[in-house]
């Protein structure tokens, strides 16, 4: 027979419990606030590969991404905002932008997307006019 050093109980303490569960209901809401977001960032991704393939000058690439935006339920952007350059074999269009979500009073969670249909996938900022 073996002899047992003591009688340790093991688990987590309601207490911990609290804690742990407090800490997933915040890492939750973040994540409920966020995931709206991403999915419209997704979409104004395909967007612009969509628009770029149907558009033969910057007016009808921005209006093509207009017509899919409404469509796609898009508020962060519009055609307007898309940065357009004509290269060699077409156009590469990006666009860049903040979302601002609100957390908690004066907290809030800013992030920073940004996208492009050229091959390297940085977004190219037209030069300005002068």
């Amino acid at each position: 027979m073996e002899a047992r050093a003591g009688n340790t109980q093991r688990g987590v303490s309601l207490v911990g419990l609290i804690f742990i569960l407090a800490i997933l209901g915040a890492i939750g809401i973040v994540a409920l606030k966020v995931v709206p977001t991403v999915t419209e960032f997704m979409t104004i991704k395909k967007s612009i590969v969509a628009a770029k393939a149907t558009g033969n000058s910057i007016p009808e690439i921005r209006n093509s991404f207009d017509k899919r935006a409404d469509t796609g339920y898009v508020d962060s952007i519009a055609g307007k905002d898309l940065d357009i350059v004509k290269t060699a074999d077409g156009f590469d269009v990006s666009f860049a932008y903040e979302k601002k979500i609100p957390l908690a009073g004066p907290v809030s969670l800013v992030i920073d997307y940004q996208g492009s249909t050229s091959p390297t996938g940085a977004p190219k900022r037209a030069a300005p006019d002068q």
